[in-house]
């Protein structure tokens, strides 16, 4: 897979996985885009390096809505902290 189709599935999975917990990742962006976008960008390449996006591909098409992200999420404390289940951590 090349890199921009890498980054392009990373976003939708993690767009994804913040949708299917409650978590509106465009409001925080316009709330705050100088501190979000970066921290977006983070999230999608965090996601990039996951050696199993087809797991969380599969969690996602099997579920509408998810009380919190799985553990092997590497985005699980930031997703976490969003809902509100955790201190801000700024990753």
């Amino acid at each position: 897979m090349g890199l921009i189709s890498k980054l392009s599935r990373s976003t939708d999975l993690v767009n994804g996985m913040a949708d299917r917990l409650g978590t509106d990742l465009g409001a925080m962006l316009a709330v705050d885009p100088e501190l979000e976008a970066p921290r977006l960008r983070r999230m999608v390449l965090r996601c990039s390096t996951c050696t199993d996006q087809d797991a969380c591909t599969r969690l996602q098409s099997a579920n509408g809505m998810l009380s919190e992200a799985p553990d092997y999420c590497r985005n699980k404390t930031v997703l976490d902290a969003a809902r509100g289940d955790q201190p801000s951590t700024r990753l």
